[in-house]
């Protein structure tokens, strides 16, 4: 297994959590027929993604869910950081 292409695909599975979830902030502001439409269109897309994911080898799908796993958690965190650092 290749350390350099876990980490590469570590990254590329944060940045495709993070598009996602600010693509479902900006749908969810919008009228309910543009909201559905466009989460059946994320929803295809990350199929997709995922299913290219697959085809790779062992170690790009082990950085992927890695970065996927990883990165909820720490987004988490540095958004509280940033709130506690405005309220004092």
């Amino acid at each position: 297994m290749n350390a350099l292409t876990v980490l590469a695909s570590a990254a590329f599975g944060s940045t495709i959590h993070l598009t996602t979830l600010s693509t479902v902030e900006w749908l969810n502001q919008r009228a309910p027929h543009v909201k559905v439409a466009g989460l059946i269109a994320t929803g295809i897309v990350l199929c997709a993604v995922i299913g290219i994911i697959v085809c790779a080898s062992r170690s790009v799908v082990l950085g992927f869910i890695l970065g996927a796993v990883l990165t909820p958690p720490v987004h988490r965190r540095i958004l509280r950081r940033r709130a506690q650092a405005a309220g004092c």
